[in-house]
């Protein structure tokens, strides 16, 4: 998960409500997608000066995560693994809360190989995203400059291509495509991080996904190569 600045006229006296840390006005598409570059869940309207952690917390899917109410699979163990039940996770970057259900990177600093990996594979994860949010600004044309409507009226119009995005990655025949040529965001939000301290259960599944990336069962062949560079 993750947000998305979408430029829009600056408001009649909205103040810097929705100038945003890029340096113009927006209003900000959170979103949640699939590996089909599907959007399944999505908050529209936020300030764009708000922080994406802070717009999803305040949104319907946030409140609905953090009361137990997403109805989200039973924890279970991971493929091949003899290890205790993993709970299903929301992947997203720094700028978000760790927590049972939502996992973030290892801190840069002084990583050991088996931490490397695990961003490794977050960064890989979160890329479905990034390219949803790519597909989707480059196929309809009303993101290729600023909507030019209030904010109200650009949240509808959002909503309606995030709506036609849906159905036309449904209704066409899915080929596999090459991750490195589709477009992605521009930013990855990383800028907006707000340090925040994690709970220990949050830490306990992020601790236990990293052995798993690591471990012969669910590790991949080049993990290793991608991140050697980084030493």
């Amino acid at each position: 998960m993750d947000g998305k600045d979408i430029r829009v006229k600056k408001p009649p006296h909205s103040g810097s409500r929705f100038f945003n840390y890029k340096q113009y006005f927006s209003i900000v598409l959170m979103a949640v997608a699939d590996s089909h570059y599907q959007f399944i869940m999505v908050d529209i309207g936020a300030y764009g000066s708000t922080a994406d952690a802070r717009i999803f917390s305040a949104s319907r899917m946030g409140d609905r995560l953090h009361t137990n109410q997403l109805a989200l699979p039973e924890s279970r163990r991971l493929p091949g693994s003899a290890g205790p039940p993993a709970p299903f996770v929301f992947v997203a970057d720094e700028g978000f809360a760790l927590t049972h259900h939502v996992m973030q990177p290892f801190p840069k600093r002084g990583l050991d190989v088996r931490r490397r990996i695990f961003n490794y594979r977050l960064t890989r994860a979160r890329r479905y995203l990034e390219c949803a949010f790519g597909i989707l600004s480059s196929k309809w044309r009303v993101f290729w400059s600023s909507i030019q409507m209030d904010p109200e009226n650009a949240t509808l119009v959002i909503q309606a291509c995030v709506i036609l995005h849906n159905f036309t990655r449904i209704h066409e025949a899915f080929s596999a495509v090459d991750m490195e040529d589709l477009p992605t965001s521009s930013a990855l939000g990383l800028e907006r991080s707000l340090h925040r301290r994690p709970g220990t259960a949050g830490i306990a599944v992020q601790e236990l996904y990293a052995d798993y990336f690591f471990s012969p069962v669910w590790s991949v062949p080049w993990q290793r190569d991608a991140v050697r560079g980084s030493f």
